[in-house]
């Protein structure tokens, strides 16, 4: 399967690298080399994740409060957005539509 990460997945990453840079130098990266090594992953376990908002697997990133958002079809893992737990389920499912 080809794993592609869209744009608002990206944008989303990015923002999380800010948050967690200003809170310390130096977590950010680590953010995103954890965020990155949840995603890929996706390559051995898409597809076993609960489904949310009926249409998105949700996976839990392993060391930090953020959830992988994604779809898959027979030949694509397409990750959507990847978002902060702690907002409000409100804000989270807005994001995703």
């Amino acid at each position: 399967m080809k794993l592609n990460i869209l744009d608002t997945a990206r944008d989303d990453l990015i923002n999380g690298f800010y948050f967690y840079e200003q809170q310390q130098q130096g977590i950010g990266h680590y953010f995103l080399k954890s965020l990155y090594s949840d995603i890929e992953d996706l390559i051995a376990t898409a597809g076993s994740h609960p489904i949310h908002y009926n249409k998105f697997y949700r996976k839990l990133s392993v060391k930090f409060p953020y959830a992988i958002y994604y779809q898959t079809d027979n030949q694509n893992i397409n990750v959507y957005a990847v978002l902060d737990c702690r907002k409000e389920p409100t804000w989270i499912k807005n994001k995703l539509k």
